[in-house]
């Protein structure tokens, strides 16, 4: 049982504040490699981190996991807390996420779909996102495109 379903059994629908990363992960071409969710949404690769972790290896796990690739080299991009990342869930659960961003170019292996939130993966052109992108992901991905334009 994962460490947020432990902390869901005694606090109930309470808000938690719960740490997380999401990878933006390009090809060759430059392209964003996006989880298609079964709601019919489109997100970055990421989830919780478990007790023990740091943020990197919850990056890591969670790509393996979601989308099968191996990722060694990550860029952090930036961290993203605050209200604005404050979400309700429809089952009713409440959480402020504080998710580090990270991403790479060098993923290896296979795109595997987890079957458990994903019901597909597709690389994008960064111009040509889909519309219904989860809450957040346009701002991480923004934290991205902001950071390179400094650099």
């Amino acid at each position: 049982m994962s460490y947020a379903m432990e902390l869901r059994k005694l606090v109930g629908h309470r808000p938690l504040i719960l740490p997380g990363s999401v990878v933006l992960i390009f090809n060759e071409q430059g392209q964003l490699l996006l989880q298609h969710r079964y709601d019919g949404s489109w997100g970055l690769p990421g989830g919780l981190m478990e007790m023990g972790e740091s943020l990197e290896e919850t990056a890591q796990r969670e790509v393996k996991e979601e989308v099968g690739l191996e990722i060694k080299e990550l860029e952090l991009i930036n961290i993203c807390s605050g209200k604005e990342f404050y979400l309700k869930l429809a089952h009713g659960d409440e959480l402020y996420s504080v998710t580090a961003i990270y991403a790479t170019s060098s993923a290896s292996g296979e795109i595997r779909i987890d079957g458990k939130e994903s019901i597909g993966a597709a690389y994008f052109d960064i111009e040509g996102l889909p519309d219904n992108l989860t809450s957040g992901t346009m701002r991480y991905i923004e934290a991205y495109l902001e950071k390179r334009s400094v650099t």
